[in-house]
């Protein structure tokens, strides 16, 4: 089964901070005026602002105002998502796995916790991590059981991990043919020497058996002895 590249769609934070919007390979956003209403709290500010980077695809300062933005306010949920999604972007999957991780474990809303299920098993995708995709996007359809994407996702990183078993169990076969011509081959080999060492064996005991080659050949006499014991 082939699927495209639909299954590499990400989502942002929803609600009032920005409504969501999905990724492709590059952003590809929806409308997103749906900003938080305008506040002095410095940690929105910040958030604003990093939201501001994001969409101009200036993902190292996004990631920076919403760091800002966390040290204000420790677990925010609306810049420890959109930091997630930032490092994402930058192919820091793990570091993105871990802010994906808090936002689903910690958020209250089955909205944001879909979405942040949804993200997480994009990350695992990311990093091959099939079983684990699977895992997330699962946990994503039990918070919204019809998101689209997710279903695809799913089917996508299921196809992947069976495709990852098949080739793991042909290669498995592979080294027992490997394995097992080695054991062939030894074998040949090790008949060559029993065979040879036999062989060995049987012309030692032949040589052994031989009386002349036993007593020794008899020593030439020269013309001279030969005659003197012809008169003798």
């Amino acid at each position: 089964i082939i699927y495209s590249q639909r299954m590499k769609r990400m989502t942002k934070y929803p609600s009032y901070l920005m409504l969501a919007f999905t990724v492709l390979m590059g952003v590809c956003s929806l409308p997103c005026a749906a900003q938080f209403p305008y506040s002095t709290n410095p940690e929105k500010t910040e958030t604003r602002n990093g939201n501001k980077q994001f969409e101009k695809s200036t993902y190292t300062d996004a990631e920076a105002n919403y760091k800002k933005a966390l040290d204000k306010k420790n677990n925010m949920p609306e810049a420890t998502f959109n930091l997630g999604t930032a490092v994402y972007k930058q192919k820091r999957y793990e570091e993105a796995e871990k802010q994906f991780q808090l936002v689903a474990q910690t958020n209250p809303d089955k909205t944001v916790k879909a979405k942040a299920y949804h993200n997480l098993g994009n990350t695992y995708l990311e990093q091959k991590k099939w079983q684990e995709a699977v895992g997330a996007y699962k946990n994503a359809l039990k918070q919204n059981s019809t998101d689209a994407d997710t279903k695809y996702n799913l089917a996508y990183a299921n196809a992947m991990l069976a495709k990852d078993k098949n080739d793991n169990q042909n290669k498995d076969k592979k080294d027992e043919k490997k394995d097992d011509k080695k054991d062939q081959e030894k074998k040949k080999q090790d008949k060559k020497n029993e065979d040879k060492k036999q062989d060995d064996q049987q012309a030692k005991d032949k040589d052994k058996s031989d009386p002349k080659k036993e007593g020794g050949q008899q020593p030439k006499l020269s013309k001279e002895e030969a005659e003197k014991m012809l008169q003798a």
